[in-house]
């Protein structure tokens, strides 16, 4: 097969089967608990039994003295030590104006533990179940402390505080937009809703629990982490924050195959700092796997937002004004991303796709005795953009208008592009009405009536929801770095300090870069996951294929460029004469010629080495429109999600298949947060209560009887050079409120009317049936 065919077949824009998956299916994955090293140990903690607690004393003689037991640190040790907290939040105020504030959140609690699940002592020993053994032998003396878990009950006058420096319970708070417009707006409005709506706690719960292994070079004194992790750069950076003496040159930070991220595993943790600092002080190879129920208590959690949300219009159903005040949970450490997600990143795209002027949005992050938040697959969005869409259909069901056409009135015009939203925001691009109206034939929106009857007929309860939304992609880093190397043996070689973790982002950009070099896919290798190759943000936000796709397409230009040179320069001619097609340079007009990688043979190390950074001119907006319906059974409450169709606008399109998995894998996600997971604590002992699959429910393959998912390519993004858009969270963020739109609508023509909106997440069978009027508790926090 000719290249120039290989290419068309296999390059940008065609649904190339994902080359990752050979090795995955294979059993031949690399991921780090695959791997063990010779003389490796292995480490395992002891974790705190309170929400909140003084730790009296520990007493680690019993443990230190347990066969094959190599050392107990404890946060003592540690602090004594010099080891650091892990950086707090800062750039954000308090309400009083003065800097964030959080409890100091270190590798082992010292003094104070303050989430059950808290790492409090790490032993290190020959094996796995020799460590665990010796661990649950230390003995903790605790005086338990009062604790609160709900962000409500924390700012109470009289709740228990846990930092001095934030006595209200308020590590940060941010208020954004016009607090007297909008309640002028509202005083004069032809129509107002408020919804009080609760985001639940979530469990990332990736495929692959943490795991990491640090190993000593002794001879040079290097530090080897290999773990599973979306951010490697970011953990390297923290490492050296954190552990005294400890530069940047000595540590080196690689990921194999990664089992999921969802955002969980963007962030350092303590119990990486841990291992990291066993393995120097022991100077052998250290590993720790986390187990799921160390997951459930101490991985970063997602959402656990309470929020008031309001919306003003006037008589004809135009939108003036949008008011929200939410109190986030962010656990008993603010870390920066936890805070900056909900008090800045989820109000910019508050006001989504929708032209709202006037705004008041109030956000406070609230410290409890409960397990850190942090990103989890849309970060912000999915909170902000539920309310709105919330809003919009408890307003056209008060307006007795149709809730596609009150999303009409207010959208924002593609005349209206590049158009700045009320929080600063720019959108550079969007049609919305026409992705609108792609949707609503997608999903037969006209026929539903019919649809209802008949469902009735047959004694189901029926409901249709829609959302209509945009997110932000980005991640807050724009730029990104890519080094080729075209290497004798015939292969390209593309270096990048982004991460794959099962999103298809290797095979996108072996896509990108053999569309560029006019080779098979097979002489693309991509290099991911070591920060001796490659440094830079990593994979968040969406922002993998904008960024580093972005780079990919021009440092794999710059490499054809820098070779026509190095070509004319082996066949003596003037560059400008010199034409590359199909991995060969050739003289224009004659046949004189050189192959890519017999050029790559003839240089001095026998490569071509071009690096080459991009950067985006601003952040992606992709957007869809969402249409689910559902069938209610009103004897039991389960509810079947019968039809579910989506249109989307996320630019250019790199890969057909991936997009499609990452929109109807995320809308999954989504619907998991609609209808069944919830982390639960004990609101007086602050036991988590959801510590296990078996009490934590996630979504099953059944969720759907299949999606209708489409495209619309015709809108590319103007800040980056491939006009893509990001796709990974998208799904999810569009998800939830399309599903619970459409339950409260059954619930609401069922005859519970307006009383329907007051139901929350998640819409368990037994909700869904106590809001039949089966004693139903419309308290949110119910």
């Amino acid at each position: 097969m000719s290249a120039a065919l290989e290419t068309g077949r296999f390059g940008s824009g065609h649904a190339v089967l994902r080359v990752e998956d050979a090795a995955l299916l294979a059993g031949r994955g690399q991921f780090t608990d695959d791997l063990s090293v010779p003389g490796q140990t292995w480490l395992a903690f002891q974790r705190s039994p309170y929400a909140h607690a003084r730790i009296v004393s520990v007493d680690v003689a019993e443990a230190s003295a347990m066969p094959g037991v190599l050392a107990v640190f404890t946060g003592a040790q540690l602090a004594d030590a010099g080891v650091k907290p892990i950086p707090p939040v800062q750039g954000f105020p308090r309400p009083d104006g003065s800097p964030a504030a959080s409890p100091p959140q270190r590798a082992l609690a010292h003094e104070f533990v303050r989430f059950v699940g808290e790492p409090v002592v790490a032993v290190v020993a020959a094996s796995r179940d020799a460590a665990r053994d010796a661990a649950e032998a230390v003995m903790v003396d605790y005086e338990d402390l009062p604790a609160v878990v709900d962000p409500i009950q924390a700012v109470a006058p009289g709740a228990p505080v846990l930092c001095a420096q934030a006595p209200d319970n308020i590590a940060a708070e941010m208020r954004h937009g016009d607090a007297a417009a909008t309640a002028r707006a509202f005083a004069h409005a032809a129509h107002t809703v408020s919804l009080a709506i609760v985001n639940q706690r979530l469990a990332p719960s990736p495929l692959e629990p943490r795991s990491v292994r640090a190993e000593l070079d002794a001879a040079t004194g290097r530090l080897t982490l290999r773990m599973s992790s979306q951010m490697p750069t970011g953990v390297l950076n923290s490492l050296c924050e954190t552990i005294p003496g400890l530069a940047r040159e000595q540590v080196r930070v690689t990921v194999g195959d990664v089992g999921g991220g969802f955002g969980m595993k963007t962030m350092i943790y303590p119990e990486d700092i841990v291992v990291a600092y066993a393995a120097r002080e022991l100077k052998c190879p250290v590993k720790w796997q986390a187990d799921r129920g160390e997951d459930f208590v101490s991985a970063y959690h997602g959402r656990d937002v309470v929020s008031r949300a309001e919306l003003a219009l006037d008589a004809n159903g135009r939108v003036l004004a949008l008011r929200v005040r939410s109190y986030a949970n962010v656990g008993a450490y603010a870390t920066m991303v936890g805070v900056a997600i909900q008090v800045l990143i989820g109000p910019w795209v508050s006001t989504s796709i929708y032209d709202i002027g006037t705004v008041d949005l109030h956000f406070s992050a609230v410290l409890t005795n409960t397990a850190p938040t942090s990103a989890y697959r849309g970060a912000g969005r999915p909170e902000a953009i539920y309310l709105t869409e919330r809003l919009f259909d408890a307003a056209a069901r008060q307006m007795a208008l149709d809730p596609a056409e009150l999303r009409r009135r207010n959208m924002v015009r593609p005349e209206q592009m590049p158009y700045t939203n009320a929080m600063g925001q720019t959108y550079d691009s969007g049609r919305f009405e026409q992705i609108l109206e792609q949707g609503l034939r997608l999903a037969d929106w006209s026929g539903f009536a019919a649809r209802r009857d008949a469902a009735r007929q047959r004694g189901k309860l029926r409901g249709r929801g829609i959302a209509t939304f945009l997110e932000w992609t980005g991640g807050m880093a724009l730029e990104e770095r890519v080094g080729v190397n075209v290497s004798a043996d015939g292969m390209v070689e593309i270096h990048s300090a982004t991460q794959a973790m099962g999103q298809g982002i290797v095979t996108s950009y072996a896509q990108l870069a053999a569309q560029v070099f006019d080779l098979p896919i097979a002489r693309i290798r991509v290099v991911q996951g070591d920060t001796d190759i490659a440094q830079g943000f990593g994979s968040a936000g969406s922002r993998s294929l904008f960024t580093g796709g972005s780079a990919v397409h021009v440092a794999s230009e710059r490499t054809v460029e820098h070779g026509k040179a190095l070509a004319a320069e082996a066949l003596e001619a003037a560059a400008a004469d010199i034409e590359y097609r199909g991995g060969r340079y050739r003289v224009v007009g004659t046949d004189v010629g050189i192959d890519l990688f017999e050029l790559a043979r003839r240089q001095p190390k026998a490569v071509i080495h071009v690096e080459a950074s991009n950067t985006a001119g601003g952040p992606t907006w992709p957007n869809g429109c969402h249409i689910c319906e559902v069938e209610i059974d009103p004897a039991t409450g389960v509810t079947e999600i019968v039809a579910y169709a989506s249109v989307n606008d996320i630019g250019r399109i790199v890969n057909p298949a991936i997009v499609r998995g990452q929109i109807e894998g995320g809308a999954v996600q989504g619907i998991g947060q609609a209808l069944c997971e919830r982390v639960v604590y004990d609101k007086d002992s602050g036991q988590l209560l959801t510590g296990s699959f078996m009490d934590y429910a996630m979504p099953r393959a059944d969720v759907s009887v299949g999606f209708k998912t489409e495209f619309d390519t015709s809108i590319p993004c103007l800040t980056n050079p491939l006009g893509v858009k990001g796709v990974g969270e998208l799904g999810t963020i569009g998800a939830t409120p399309t599903l619970v739109n459409a339950v409260v609508d059954a619930l609401a023509h069922a005859g519970l009317g307006r009383d329907a909106e007051r139901i929350q997440m998640p819409l368990t069978a037994e909700r869904v049936w106590r809001a039949l009027g089966h004693d139903f508790d419309p308290s949110p926090l119910a």
